[in-house]
C-alpha cells in the first residue's frame, strides 16, 4: 500500500465553496478512474505561526491511498486528472507539494 498525501495551498481570495468543489472534484475523478483504494481530504487548520510558513501554507489535505507504485503511477495518467488540473489553475491557481509514502500507522 502506497499513500500519496498532497499539501494544497489556494490563494486566499479562493471561496471556501471553491475549495469544496475541488476537494469534490478530485475525489471523484480518483474514485472513477479505479486506481485508487482510499481517498481522504480535509481542510488545513489555520494558526497565526501560519503567517510565518516558508513555503506556503495549506489550504487541504488529500490524501489518496494505492495499492503499488505502478498503480500511484497510473493515477497520474488516469482520464479526467490533466483536465481538472487545468481547469482549477486557470480558475485558481493554487500550488501542491506531494509525497508518497508507506502508510504512517
Amino acid at each position: 500500500m502506497i499513500q500519496h498525501t498532497m499539501i494544497v495551498s489556494f490563494p486566499d481570495s479562493t471561496p471556501d465553496s471553491d475549495v469544496d468543489q475541488f476537494l469534490k472534484d478530485i475525489e471523484q475523478v480518483m474514485r472513477d478512474s479505479g486506481t485508487i483504494t482510499t481517498f481522504a481530504a480535509a481542510r488545513h487548520l489555520r494558526v497565526p505561526e501560519d503567517d510565518h510558513s516558508p513555503v506556503f501554507t495549506a489550504t487541504a489535505i488529500v490524501q489518496i491511498g494505492l495499492a503499488d507504485r505502478d498503480t500511484l503511477l497510473a493515477s497520474f495518467a488516469a482520464p479526467g486528472v490533466e483536465e481538472l488540473i487545468r481547469r482549477w489553475q486557470a480558475r485558481h491557481p493554487y500550488q501542491v507539494v506531494w509525497a508518497n509514502h508507506e502508510p504512517l500507522s
